[in-house]
C-alpha cells in the first residue's frame, strides 16, 4: 500500500482524469470496491441486511452512493441520509432511488428524529459525510449531524458497525488531527492509497481496521509511480522473508554475530540473540564481555560464544581485535545493545570501524600500535553487513565522519532520543515529521534508518520509505529494541537486503507486540520477552 499526502492524491486523480480514467470512473470503481468490502463483513449474511449512509456533498459521499446502489442490487435495505447534497438533480442519488434505495435530506429532519430511527435499525453505518479535503474545525451545521449520529450510536445496546469512507468524517487526513465530533470507525476503507495523516495520532485510534479500495489502474501515471512511500502490510512482509528449502542446512541461513552487553545490561545480548534465531538465522554467535558468559550461556544453549576482553564488565578497546578475528564466517553483525557509554567501549567501536582491529597476517600481538607493515596487512578487511542499535548509535557520534566508517548500507535503529543525539535535532522536531526526518538522514548518511516508535519509519538512501501501521504501548518496554535489532540482523544474516530486513523485522516485531498484548489481556504487563515469545506465532500466521 502506498502512503500519500492529500495533495499527492489530488495530483494522482488529476493526472488519471487527463489520461482517460475519468473522475466519474474512479468514483464508480471506488464505490463498487467499497461495496465489496461491506459485503465481506458478516452482517451481509443475515436476512434483509440494512445499511445507512451519511452522505456529504464531496467525492466520498459519491463513493457511498455508488456503494449503496450496488448493495441495493444485492437485496440490502439501503438508506442515504443526505447532508448538503440535493435529493433532486444528482445523478448518483437518482441511480440509488431507481435501484430501490431510500433517501432523506438532513434539511427535512431538523431534530434528527429520523436519523436516530435509521441508526437504531441499521446493521452498518457508512460514514461518507466528509472526505480528506476538509479543514478543521468542522463547520457547525455538519458537526451537529455528526454529534447527533454519535449520540444515537452511544445510546444503543447493539450499535451499528461503523465503516468510514476514505477517512472518518472530521479527521484531517494530512495532519492526523481530529474534531471532537468524529464517529470512531470499526473499519476505514481508504481509496487507492493510505493518506499520511491516518498513520498519526489521534486519527489512527479512530480508524478501526484499515482497508484499501482501488479506484482504477494508476500504474502508468508518473504521479503514482513517483510515490515511493509505502505502508507495511502482511503481504509485503511475507514477500521479504527468505524461503526455507527442505534441503537446507544451517549454513544456508547464515551466521549472525551479535556484539552486545555489559554488566549493567546483561539481558540485551540474550534478547537480540534469540530474536535472530527466531527469525530464521542458521547460527547466532554472541560476542559479550567475558563475565557475562556464565550468566547467559545456559539460557541460550543454541548460541556459540566469543568472550571479549573487558574493563569492569564493559567491552574494552582490545576486544575489537578479538571480534575481528571471529568475523570470517559472519554474514551479518549487530553492534550496540546493552553496550553502555564508557570510554573503553567507545574505543572498541572506533578500533573496529576504523580497521585498527583488522586481523593481521603475522602472529597476533597485544595492542594496536601500527608497525609499518600493518597498514598493508589491514587492506582488504571488510566488516560484514552491519546493524547498529542503542548505545552503539550514541558511540558513533563520538567518531569523526562516522557514516563513512560503516559498510554501506548499514541499518541504524534509533528511537527518537537516539535520533536526536545522531542528528542534533530536538526530539519534538523529529516527532513532528518522522518520515521526513528519517528520509533526510538516510540520504545524507547513505544508510538505512529505522526510526522506532509509534508508526516506525524505515527510510533508504535511494528515497524509499516504509511505515509500520502500529502504535501500541505494548512495545514501550526496556528490551523491546533489542528484540527488533535481533530480528533485523537475523534477516541480514540470511542475505536479505538492508532496507527489506528493517521493513520485515519491524513489521514482525510490531505484530508480535500486538499478539503479546492480546494474550496478556492488555499492554501494561507485556515484557520484551513476551514480544519475543510471540514472534513464532506471527511467522506461523504469515505462512498460512
Amino acid at each position: 500500500m502506498k502512503l500519500v499526502t492529500v495533495p499527492e492524491m489530488l495530483a494522482i486523480e488529476k493526472e488519471a482524469d487527463a489520461s482517460g480514467l475519468t473522475y466519474a470512473q474512479m468514483m464508480d470503481n471506488a464505490g463498487h470496491n467499497l461495496a465489496k468490502e461491506v459485503l465481506s463483513l458478516p452482517y451481509g449474511r443475515v436476512d434483509e441486511p440494512e445499511i445507512l449512509a451519511l452522505v456529504g456533498p464531496g467525492n466520498n459521499g459519491g463513493d457511498a452512493l455508488v456503494a449503496l446502489t450496488v448493495l441495493a442490487a444485492n437485496d440490502w435495505l439501503v438508506r442515504a441520509y443526505l447532508v448538503k447534497r440535493p435529493v433532486k438533480g444528482d445523478e448518483l442519488v437518482a441511480r440509488l432511488v431507481e435501484a430501490g434505495g431510500e433517501t432523506l435530506s438532513a434539511e427535512d429532519d431538523p431534530d434528527f428524529d429520523q436519523l436516530d430511527a435509521f441508526i437504531g435499525t441499521a446493521a452498518i453505518l457508512l460514514d461518507g459525510l466528509l472526505g480528506t479535503g476538509i479543514r478543521l474545525p468542522v463547520k457547525a451545521d455538519v458537526a451537529k449531524v455528526l454529534a447527533a449520529a454519535k449520540e444515537s450510536i452511544l445510546s444503543l445496546d447493539w450499535p451499528p458497525y461503523i465503516v468510514a469512507v476514505d477517512c472518518p468524517s472530521g479527521v484531517d487526513a494530512d495532519s492526523g488531527a481530529a474534531d471532537e465530533c468524529v464517529i470512531p470507525a470499526d473499519t476505514t476503507v481508504t481509496m487507492a492509497a493510505v493518506k499520511r495523516g491516518l498513520l498519526s495520532l489521534p486519527a489512527f485510534d479512530l480508524l478501526g481496521e484499515l482497508r484499501l479500495a482501488g479506484i482504477g489502474d494508476l500504474s502508468t501515471l508518473e504521479s503514482w509511480t513517483g510515490v515511493r512511500n509505502y505502508v507495511v502490510e502482511e503481504d509485503l512482509a511475507a514477500s521479504i522473508l527468505p524461503a526455507r528449502p527442505s534441503d537446507a542446512h544451517k549454513g544456508t541461513f547464515g551466521t549472525a554475530m551479535i556484539a552486545a552487553g555489559s554488566v549493567n545490561y546483561t539481558g540485551a545480548a540474550l534478547l537480540a540473540g534469540e530474536a535472530a534465531y527466531r527469525i530464521g538465522a542458521g547460527l547466532v554467535t554472541l560476542a559479550v564481555p567475558a563475565p557475562l558468559h556464565a550468566v547467559l550461556a545456559g539460557q541460550l544453549p543454541e548460541a556459540t560464544w566469543v568472550l571479549l576482553p573487558h574493563e569492569l564488565g564493559v567491552i574494552a578497546g582490545a576486544a575489537a581485535e578479538v571480534l575481528a578475528k571471529n568475523l570470517e564466517r559472519a554474514t551479518a553483525l549487530l553492534l550496540g545493545p546493552g553496550f553502555g557509554m564508557e570510554d573503553a567501549t567507545r574505543e572498541f567501536v572506533e578500533n573496529l570501524l576504523t580497521g585498527k582491529s583488522a586481523p593481521k597476517k603475522a602472529a597476533a600481538r597485544i595492542g594496536f600500535v601500527h608497525e609499518p607493515n600493518e597498514a598493508a596487512a589491514n587492506e582488504g578487511f571488510e566488516l560484514p553487513p552491519l546493524v547498529v542499535d542503542a548505545d552503539g548509535l550514541k558511540l558513533l557520534t563520538k567518531l569523526e565522519n562516522w557514516p563513512g566508517l560503516l559498510p554501506a548500507p548499514a541499518v541504524l535503529t534509533p528511537h527518537p532520543g537516539e535520533m536526536a543525539v545522531l542528528t542534533g535535532l530536538a526530539k519534538d522536531e523529529i516527532q513532528a515529521d518522522r518520515l521526513g526526518t528519517a528520509l533526510r538522514f538516510a540520504k545524507e548518511w547513505g544508510h538505512v534508518v529505522a526510526l522506532k516508535g509509534a508508526f516506525t519509519v524505515i527510510a533508504a538512501p535511494d528515497g524509499r520509505t516504509a511505515t509500520v501501521p502500529v502504535a501500541s504501548s505494548a512495545l514501550a518496554r526496556a528490551g523491546s529494541g533489542d528484540v527488533l535489532a535481533g530480528l533485523i540482523v537475523g534477516l541480514r544474516a540470511q542475505g536479505v537486503e538492508a532496507f527489506e530486513s528493517a521493513v520485515a523485522g519491524a513489521w514482525v516485531h510490531a505484530q508480535a507486540g500486538l499478539y503479546a498484548a492480546d494474550a496478556l489481556g492488555g499492554t501494561a504487563s507485556v515484557l520484551a520477552g513476551d514480544v519475543l515469545a510471540h514472534v513464532p506465532d506471527v511467522l506461523s500466521d504469515i505462512g498460512e
